[in-house]
C-alpha cells in the first residue's frame, strides 16, 4: 500500500515534530495522505520523535478504517476526517508544544493571536477554540473536523493545537508560527500585547495576494 520511500518520508517527518519541540513523547500523533483515499497514519502510543515503520497504519481516508500495519493513533478519526473534508490538505498534525498548550489551558483565553504577522499570514486570521472533550472521543474528532473545515488551525481547550497543510512543510509552518504567537502572548502576560488590527490584516492580504498573481 505504502511504498518504502513514501514510509521513510514518513518516518523523517515525525522525528522532525521532536525536533522542532512540538510534542513530548506520545503526546502528538501525525497522517499524511499518500493517494487520494490513502492515507499514513502514525500507530496508537507511537512516540512520533522515534517513530519507526512498525509504528505507522495504513488508513482508507473515505471508510476511516485501517487496511494494514498497527492499530492508528486514537485520534486518527479526526486525520482522517479532515483529511477527507479538506481535499486541499494532505498533512494534519496534532501537537503538545509548550507555549500553545499552557493557553489551551488558560481560563481567559486570548481572543486573537495575530501578534505577529505570519499569524494571520499562515496560520489564519481566526483560529477557533473548541471545548474540552476526551482525548480520542468522537466528540473532539468531530468538533476537531468540524473547526479544520474552514480553518487551518484549531485550538483544543485543555489538551493541544492541530493543523493541516496541503504538505509537511507548510503543517510544520503552521505548527511552529503559532507556537511563536503563543510564547508572545504568554511571556507578555494579559493585557500587555498588541494584535495586528482589521486594517493591517487587510493590508496583509492584498501584499500577499498581489506577491502570488
Amino acid at each position: 500500500m505504502a511504498t518504502k520511500a513514501q514510509i521513510d518520508k514518513f518516518i523523517e517527518q515525525a522525528h522532525r515534530v521532536g525536533k522542532e519541540r512540538l510534542q513530548l513523547c506520545s503526546s502528538g500523533n501525525l497522517s499524511w495522505r499518500i493517494e487520494d483515499n490513502v492515507a499514513l497514519v502514525s500507530g496508537t502510543g507511537s512516540w512520533l520523535p522515534r517513530i519507526s515503520e512498525d509504528n505507522i497504519s495504513v488508513c482508507d481516508i473515505s471508510a476511516g478504517i485501517r487496511i494494514d500495519g498497527p492499530k492508528p493513533s486514537m485520534e486518527s478519526v479526526f486525520h482522517l476526517g479532515v483529511l477527507r473534508e479538506r481535499k486541499d490538505m494532505n498533512v494534519v498534525l496534532h501537537f503538545q508544544s509548550k507555549y500553545a498548550t499552557a493557553i489551551s489551558c488558560m481560563k481567559n483565553k486570548p481572543k486573537s493571536f495575530n501578534v505577529i504577522a505570519e499569524v494571520p499570514c499562515y496560520c489564519g486570521s481566526e483560529i477557533p477554540v473548541i471545548p474540552y472533550f476526551r482525548p480520542g472521543s468522537k466528540e473532539l474528532a468531530e468538533a476537531v473536523t468540524n473547526a479544520l473545515k474552514e480553518h487551518d488551525c484549531v485550538l483544543m481547550s485543555k489538551h493541544g493545537q492541530a493543523v493541516c497543510g496541503k504538505d509537511f512543510d507548510d503543517a510544520f509552518q503552521k505548527a511552529v508560527f503559532f507556537e511563536l504567537a503563543c510564547s508572545i502572548i504568554v511571556h507578555a502576560g494579559e493585557g500587555n500585547y498588541l494584535t495586528l488590527s482589521d486594517d493591517e490584516i487587510r493590508d496583509l492580504e492584498i501584499y500577499i495576494l498581489g506577491k502570488k498573481s
